[in-house]
């Protein structure tokens, strides 16, 4: 009886693979939860922007800006943190 040395090496590297994407994805989600955090923490305690023109004065919160470059960085974060090697994405 002869007994395969491959599938106990391969078994090791599957694991390891398989906690290098659980660290990924979870480094991955913490960044993206802190980027919301802040966007939170600007509309309750952030100062608004206000524009004064010839019509009158606008006033904009300062969250909405910040929403809006947290939503193209969770984009890219997600892209990379959440990416599978070999699958589609």
């Amino acid at each position: 009886m002869t007994i395969s040395h491959e599938s106990s090496s391969a078994r090791p590297d599957r694991r390891r693979r398989m906690s290098r994407l659980v660290v990924d994805e979870a480094w991955a989600s913490l960044a993206i939860s802190v980027m919301w955090l802040a966007v939170l923490l600007d509309a309750l305690f952030g100062p608004d922007l206000v524009v004064n023109n010839a019509s009158g004065m606008t006033t904009i919160p300062s969250a909405v800006f910040v929403a809006l470059f947290a939503y193209l960085a969770t984009r890219v974060v997600a892209r990379y943190g959440f990416h599978r090697p070999g699958g589609t994405d």
